[in-house]
């Protein structure tokens, strides 16, 4: 057993969290949206096609504001293919996912989509094969209310109103060489600040996404982070940070240690774009949008990737990326969740990556049933209790040693305070010790004016820590009641190894 103590103090803020920290990710790529959200044959269907089913758990998951269509995919897509009739909408060959698009669901179906289980759009412009003329194109058919060529257009396809669409992403992760269009920094840095500058001409409310590195581990991270913002500083909004994790060797020790990895991406690209800011001598502050994060098994043991969709073929809706999550992989999945919220004042928003059959929380079986991963857990709870303001809640608890990483705290915390109460968020990270958690809640009962009660716990925790839920037993692993007592003003809860929790404070 491993001691824990803490404090809970509600003047140690973070920042007021933004709810777009919340937010999803969904691309066409393999069954995340023909066999996923849309199977106009399954008997949950509803009038446009889409699995009512699904709806349900998405509502439920809590996701706020939803990145489409891509990704990768972006990188090569004519967006005009997707509007008008289905009928007449062609097939295209998506060179990114080596897969056949057929364009059933375009824009106005997946605002349809997006309307029925209350998530705002986020959509990304592509630079890959295109530029600012075609950005302006769709931004003009999504937003403007003046009659134009375009507008007449979507009125015509059955949306008189514009989309307003607030957030856009200026392509996506252009540092990749395995992206169409790929491009090195100062040529992106240029088109991407040529683009957001005509967007703000035709929408000066927009809010703008940047790429920045598609990892830490890129081998120009940082130099394309500066020159990029060299170059769009004044334009942008946002920079981007994507993120993947998995266990290596079966090493899960140094899985869990995943949170503090992404802890240092995000103060890294803080750090540049602060730096690029006093070389402009300017106070405006670039925030991080960390609009790809997961737990994603790209690499096989042997450091190959594990999934290749040119093997395939040129299928509709291939089966790719279907990852099988247990519960250390949703316990690490929370740990990351504390993350980003430890930097709500600079990452304003994120996109979990992705949201049904693709490296996902939610699985589906073509005419069958829906079921949630382990991953669901801890973001569906964090989305409905981490709200409000975020404060620092340092934990005092040792560390282990990281390969990678160094000396790693080995129990992780956060906490949100709102006007019905505060939440607890905490993680074990070891995989042998049970840590005997301690929080003092005086500062907390101090500052409130009054006494607080334990509302409800949630654990994320199995003897197993490779039990997962499946097709065949889809309720094998959910959350549990974690024992939390007040003892006086003090908290105590005694953390399983390898496990996650959030503790509501009435």
């Amino acid at each position: 057993m491993t001691d824990a103590t803490a404090r809970l103090d509600s003047h140690a803020d973070i920042a007021d969290i933004d709810p777009r920290i919340f937010g999803g990710f969904v691309e066409h790529l393999g069954r995340h949206i023909y066999d996923g959200i849309f199977e106009p044959t399954h008997p949950t269907a509803d009038a446009h096609g889409f699995r009512q089913d699904v709806i349900e758990l998405v509502k439920e998951l809590g996701v706020s504001t939803i990145r489409y269509p891509g990704g990768n995919f972006v990188s090569g897509y004519r967006w005009e293919d997707g509007i008008g009739p289905v009928e007449q909408r062609p097939r295209r060959l998506d060179l990114a996912w080596h897969s056949t698009e057929t364009n059933e669901v375009g824009l106005h179906e997946f605002q349809t989509w997006l309307d029925t289980v209350g998530s705002d759009l986020m959509l990304a412009v592509n630079l890959g094969t295109r530029g600012t003329q075609e950005a302006l194109d769709i931004l003009e058919y999504a937003n403007s209310a003046e009659q134009t060529a375009w507008t007449d257009q979507r009125a015509a396809n059955g949306h008189p109103e514009p989309f307003g669409v607030t957030m856009w992403c200026l392509g996506n992760e252009m540092d990749g060489p395995w992206q169409i269009g790929h491009k090195n920094a100062d040529d992106y840095g240029t088109l991407a600040s040529q683009t957001a500058k005509a967007m703000r001409m035709l929408d000066p409310g927009v809010e703008l996404v940047v790429c920045g590195s598609s990892g830490r581990s890129m081998p120009t991270f940082g130099s394309w982070e500066r020159t990029v913002l060299e170059h769009t500083f004044d334009d942008v909004d946002f920079i981007s940070c994507h993120s993947y994790y998995q266990e290596m060797g079966g090493n899960a020790q140094e899985f869990l240690a995943s949170g503090v990895d992404m802890a240092r991406f995000i103060e890294s690209v803080v750090a540049i774009a602060d730096a690029v800011a006093a070389t402009k001598k300017s106070e405006k502050r670039i925030m991080i949008s960390f609009d790809e994060w997961n737990v994603w098994y790209l690499h096989n043991e042997e450091g190959g990737q594990n999934d290749k969709p040119e093997e395939k073929g040129w299928p509709v809706a291939p089966r790719l990326l279907e990852d099988q999550y247990h519960v250390l992989d949703a316990v690490v999945f929370g740990d990351l969740m504390i993350t980003l919220l430890q930097h709500a004042d600079r990452v304003r928003s994120a996109s979990l990556a992705q949201l049904v059959n693709v490296i996902a929380p939610i699985m589906t079986e073509p005419g069958g049933p829906a079921w949630k991963q382990t991953t669901f857990f801890p973001f569906s709870l964090t989305s409905r209790l981490g709200r409000g303001r975020a404060i620092r809640v340092p934990v005092d608890a040792g560390t282990f040693a990281s390969e990678k990483l160094g000396a790693v705290a080995t129990v992780n915390a956060v906490a949100t305070v709102d006007d019905e109460g505060v939440t607890l968020f905490v993680v074990n990270r070891s995989t042998t010790d049970a840590a005997d958690l301690r929080v003092d809640l005086a500062p907390l009962v101090a500052a409130l004016g009054r006494e607080v009660a334990v509302a409800e716990t949630h654990l994320m925790h199995d003897d197993d820590m490779y039990a997962a839920n499946t097709l065949e037993n889809p309720e094998r692993v959910g959350v549990r009641t974690l024992d939390a007592t007040l003892e006086g003003q003090t908290l105590a809860a005694s953390l399983p190894a390898v496990s996650w929790a959030a503790v509501r404070l009435a």
